[in-house]
């Protein structure tokens, strides 16, 4: 209702400011005025200086973008290959913005240098084989050198040896969560299919095929330090995205097919949670935190518990309603932790197996099935016995 009130006043607003000029027009009767409307001189002159306003206007907005919001882009990448992605980004990025600064001066330059005079006649010609060559030479050369260069970077990325010893985790993206499965002591993760999810198995993993006895099935990710990680990622239901933003790496999840991507840890969370700018970000954020649970608190709400850094995995795909709640917190240990805390959690198989046993019905005892069929049967037995003494009745 608020909105609809703001927008009556605005469209009043502007009618009244159109009728205002409609009044002042009638005030100038009698009074000498151009109505040739041909741009005079001092027509151009204004037009020209406003555009180097504007001018002004983008190039220090750009410059103050930069210093307000260029804290808040990724700072160290926790990835080997992170430091090539970051590489690229920034050498793209640097190359637009040197353009978009050279073009839009020499744009708004030429604009006023050649702006209309009386005195001055505009040169039409119908083209330049120079201007030509220039403009599209150049641009091609850059754009192909960027290419390349991603491409090599991209290859470097995604290559994997066969004969490379890597640890095989799949990725299991559903609406609205993920669920990690590691390929555990043969290091393969067994074959899965949507069409064998059921009770404990909420993957699908087809449980005949000997690689899946040792698959170990887990809802927190933990990755260990200098180790290659060799993701194959799945989608239950729609199209999810793998993003892990500290470790420069994304692919999408695209239901039936596996998709992939590897990468090596850098840092443990330990570890980046003490880089200096870490350190710093936490703070500011928690700052943030506490002046805003004193407001809470007044309004009797409950205070917001501060802020500590993990790595998350996160969807990158608009895949629904709560497209923003689904992550899963990432933990990268040493390599010791890791066996360790992997050595503690139990097999795919022998979930299965106990929540099996714990459906079977105690030793001695009837199987409720049986137990409702007799009571059903009771019942049946007792609405005959009534039914016939009924009918006798009436038949006396």
């Amino acid at each position: 209702m608020t909105s609809l009130l703001v927008i009556i006043v605005l469209v009043l607003l502007a009618v009244a400011l159109w009728q205002l000029t409609k009044i002042f027009d009638l005030t100038q009767v009698g009074a000498s005025s151009d109505d040739s409307q041909v741009a005079s001189d001092n027509d151009n002159n204004v037009q020209g200086y406003i555009m180097f306003g504007f001018l002004a206007f983008i190039y220090i907005f750009t410059i103050y973008g930069l210093l307000k919001w260029g804290n808040l882009a990724l700072h160290t990448p926790a990835s080997e290959h992170g430091l090539l992605v970051d590489n690229l980004m920034n050498i793209t990025w640097v190359l637009i913005f040197t353009v978009q600064v050279i073009t839009q001066g020499l744009l708004y330059w030429f604009s006023f240098k050649n702006r209309g005079h009386k005195d001055r006649k505009a040169l039409f010609f119908a083209d330049s084989n120079k201007l030509e060559a220039i403009w599209s030479i150049i641009p091609s050369v850059v754009l192909a050198c960027l290419i390349l260069y991603g491409l090599y970077a991209w290859n470097n990325i995604m290559f994997v040896d066969k004969d490379e010893d890597v640890i095989e985790i799949e990725l299991y993206a559903q609406q609205f969560k993920w669920t990690a499965r590691y390929a555990g002591a043969d290091n393969t993760l067994g074959k899965a299919n949507v069409r064998l999810i059921e009770g404990v198995n909420t993957l699908g993993v087809d449980m005949s095929d000997k690689n899946s006895q040792d698959d170990i099935v887990v809802s927190e990710l933990h990755i260990p330090k200098g180790k290659k990680v060799h993701f194959k990622m799945r989608s239950q239901d729609v199209l999810h995205s793998a993003y892990f933003p500290h470790f420069r790496a994304q692919m999408n999840c695209v239901p039936g097919m596996v998709t992939e991507f590897a990468f090596v840890p850098t840092y443990t969370t330990a570890e980046y949670r003490e880089l200096p700018f870490m350190v710093e970000k936490v703070a500011h954020i928690n700052k943030l935190r506490a002046e805003k649970s004193v407001e809470l608190v007044k309004k009797g709400g409950t205070a917001l518990d501060p802020y500590t850094f993990d790595y998350l995995l996160l969807c990158n795909k608009i895949c629904g309603a709560s497209h923003y709640n689904m992550q899963m917190k990432v933990v990268v240990d040493t390599p010791e932790d890791y066996k360790k805390w992997l050595s503690e959690k139990t097999t795919l198989a022998q979930d299965i197996k106990a929540a099996a046993a714990a459906e079977k019905p105690a030793e001695g005892t009837a199987p409720a099935t049986d137990s409702a069929t007799k009571v059903i049967d009771t019942v049946k037995a007792v609405v005959d016995t009534v039914k016939a003494a009924v009918a006798k009745v009436a038949m006396k």
